[in-house]
């Protein structure tokens, strides 16, 4: 299985690529055609176009359960102000035609950057699990109507129906923590636009007009009053107008006003109270001043509350435990008010709604956490530039590690592994393939344990508590993990419900799951050696000697296809020795991913390193270099750098007359309009533009032999090849 460390440079270099090529809601061409390319080149059946610009992919792998994996594309028409030297300065027309400024402000980048990423870890990996993964790329989040557009297009019905749907989003904790929570995590949301009728008239004359500036300014008052007088203070909800225009000169009485109204709520009883209060008073004051014609109220777009599956939750919950460690991954103590249309994959209203995992991945650079003002973290979360901001600039490696590693954990937790092809049953159904229309699920199987796993560095100074925090409710979360294991699946420590969400899940009754729920006759790839797939070297736990032997754990690798099957009873073995890798370890003052002896020098291939390089037939995927990746472009084929094509991109990928399914504007992916790259205002992608090594602020980007272990303090950027332990950050981008 390809390693983070190796894949890393790439997803990073397509997060920075996305980052400066932004694309608003529903026009998200480009980044499709670059999702689309990179699924195809690792083994995914591919289908565009699908609800609008949605890309799905489809790996295919024996009989288990079906695991959906989405990530979101759009961005935000938001002038970008974070200082960054892969800012965007990128514009577009809205759906009013207006020309606004485009911005990855809400993280949509590092979603895709991760999902292509885990995608590509898991096709690698594909002898470690069984089952079907597809991976959704989903366009309008931003407008709630992607996920909707997805499934009216037929994700379900023509790309299968899966057992559970795992999604991630950029969040304001620091970077590299995850934040879950079962149960209610983000509240419903509803966009109503409202029209109110006057009869205009001359300034110099009001008491001949009907004035709709000043119903629509009454109408603003008195929403207000909704939330303080009609919902009761146990209860969350809020009614903001975010839009109100009304005339086009002074001494003009318009005939009507605009106004776009904006509500949230927890409990679906209190969102329908808000809008029956909201054309309740829209009315009424239309009718007040006597307007002569009815106002116009329309739902614009809504999605529902996004409810997490408990029992789903914990299991997820304790997989990420167990390999980042408890002090990196904790309990949010209540709901955001902030929404998602993720929870439309969940089918509500079905008989058999889909159990769905979503959590938050932090990406508040360090050094700005600990300057933010405020003693607990939910204070310092006020205080930081989050999500939609204009100064928002993730934590770029922390962030995409742990959105790679968290992922990919999440689909392991329910793939199935090669000895017992199928993970976790979910959301109270059999997994597709096992399912017999009866409603009923086989006996649980016993489940291995997870081997305890430290925790990854420390607590961030003032950041959310280690030792003992207190939850919701009161009830202690434990402390971080030493030599004791990791806490068995099974409920996450109970929140208090909100009206119209589950109960928390209840104990696991013997020989069930958290609910009553049990398993089918099958094990989880979760509780294979997940260190040994994803060891980034850094931050993962390396291999431990965990006791004495033991008969080899249910969900152990199996031996390479070419191997006879094992014969007899099972035998004792000792624990796994050395590296998690088959290769040797670098030579001492070797620098990681330089292409000093790699396709493009000339000079040998260092050890390990497979004949030909990355990218050769010699390599799984055949694609992807990791040694020539900043000069060779991305994600090429394997071309060296001096027979790559002249900075295009994608290269190989869907040439103009014969484009993807689907199809992409101007006759193909990437558009006639992408220009070489010595046109590109950035001088070429994906590389060719960034700041040489020397010139860029962290000392190198994003591949090219740089290594922060290997920086020279003394010359920030240069190399000296001495350690230092403390690798350098890039400066920190905010007000």
């Amino acid at each position: 299985m390809r390693l983070v460390d190796e894949i890393f440079p790439l997803v990073e270099g397509f997060y920075v690529d996305l980052h400066k090529n932004p694309e608003l809601s529903n026009q998200e061409y480009r980044t499709a055609g670059a999702v689309a390319e990179w699924l195809t080149r690792t083994g995914f059946e591919v289908e565009t176009g699908v609800g609008g610009t949605g890309v799905v992919g489809v790996l295919r792998n024996g009989d288990g359960p079906t695991v959906m994996l989405r990530g979101d594309m759009d961005a935000l028409p938001v002038q970008e102000r974070t200082g960054l030297p892969y800012a965007s300065t990128a514009r577009g027309r809205d759906d009013d035609g207006q020309d606004v400024p485009i911005m990855h402000a809400c993280g949509h980048d590092a979603h895709t950057a991760c999902l292509v990423g885990t995608a590509d870890l898991l096709a690698e990996a594909r002898e470690e699990w069984r089952g079907t993964l597809m991976v959704a790329a989903q366009p309008g989040e931003e407008t709630l109507d992607g996920a909707t557009a997805m499934l009216r297009d037929g994700l379900y019905t023509r790309f299968g129906r899966p057992d559970i749907v795992l999604a991630q989003h950029l969040g304001p904790q620091p970077a590299g923590m995850v934040a879950h929570r079962a149960g209610t995590i983000m509240a419903a949301t509803t966009n109503l636009r409202v029209r109110v009728f006057g009869s205009g008239g001359h300034a110099a004359r009001p008491e001949s007009t009907v004035d709709p500036v000043l119903i629509a300014a009454n109408i603003v008052n008195r929403l207000q009053t909704i939330v303080a007088r009609e919902i009761s203070p146990s209860e969350m909800a809020v009614v903001t107008v975010g839009v109100l225009r009304a005339g086009t000169k002074t001494n003009v009485i318009p005939d009507d006003a605009y106004l776009e109204i904006d509500t949230r709520a927890l409990n679906p009883a209190v969102s329908e109270r808000l809008h029956r209060a909201i054309d309740r008073i829209v009315r009424a004051e239309a009718a007040a001043s006597g307007a002569q014609r009815d106002p116009e109220i329309t739902v614009a777009r809504d999605t529902g509350v996004t409810t997490n599956d408990p029992g789903a939750t914990a299991e997820v919950v304790s997989a990420h435990r167990a390999y980042f460690g408890e002090d990196r991954v904790v309990e949010l103590p209540e709901p955001i008010t902030g929404s998602e249309d993720f929870s439309n994959y969940g089918l509500p209203g079905d008989p058999q709604p889909v159990p769905y995992v979503y959590w938050f991945l932090g990406s508040t650079p360090h050094d700005v956490w600990e300057a933010a003002p405020g003693e607990t973290p939910y204070e310092k979360m006020m205080a930081v530039p989050a999500t939609h901001s204009a100064f928002f600039a993730p934590d770029r490696e922390p962030t995409l590690r742990a959105g790679l590693a968290a992922l990919s954990l999440g689909a392991l937790t329910y793939l199935g592994t090669p000895e017992t092809p199928g993970g976790a049953a979910t959301g109270g159904q059999a997994s597709m393939s096992a399912y017999d229309g009866s409603g009923r699920t086989a006996e649980p199987a016993h489940r291995a344990e997870a081997p305890p796993a430290p925790a990854v560095g420390g607590p961030v100074e003032g950041g959310f508590p280690g030792a003992v925090a207190e939850g919701y409710d009161g009830a202690a979360v434990p402390g971080p993990v030493g030599d004791a294991p990791p806490p068995p699946p099974g409920p996450v420590p109970p929140t208090a419900p909100y009206p119209g969400e589950p109960a928390p899940a209840a104990a696991a009754p013997e020989g069930g799951e958290p609910g009553g729920w049990n398993h089918d006759e099958r094990e989880s790839a979760a509780y294979t050696d997940i260190d040994r797939h994803l060891d980034d070297g850094d931050g993962a736990p390396p291999p431990a000697d965990y006791g004495p032997p033991e008969p080899p754990r249910v969900g152990a690798p199996m031996p390479p296809p070419s191997a006879p099957p094992p014969q007899g009873p099972p035998i004792s073995a000792p624990p796994p020795q050395g590296p998690p890798v088959a290769a040797p370890p670098p030579p001492p003052g070797s620098v990681p991913y330089s292409t000093e002896g790699g396709p493009d020098s000339g000079g040998p291939p260092p050890e390990g390193y497979p004949p030909g390089g990355y990218g050769s037939e010699d390599h799984a995927s055949g694609a992807y270099p990791s040694a020539s990746y900043p000069s060779g472009g991305y994600p090429s084929e394997g071309y060296p750098a001096e027979s790559r094509p002249s900075g295009d991109y994608p290269s190989e990928g869907y040439p103009a007359e014969s484009p993807p399914s689907g199809g992409y504007p101007n006759g193909g992916y990437p558009g006639e309009g992408y220009p070489p790259a010595g046109e590109h205002p950035s001088g070429g992608y994906p590389g060719e533009g960034y700041p040489p090594a020397g010139e860029h602020p962290s000392g190198g980007y994003p591949g090219e032999g740089y290594d922060p272990q290997q920086a020279d303090r003394s010359d920030p950027h240069g190399r000296s090849g001495d350690p230092d332990p403390d690798a350098p950050q890039d400066p920190p981008y905010r007000l």
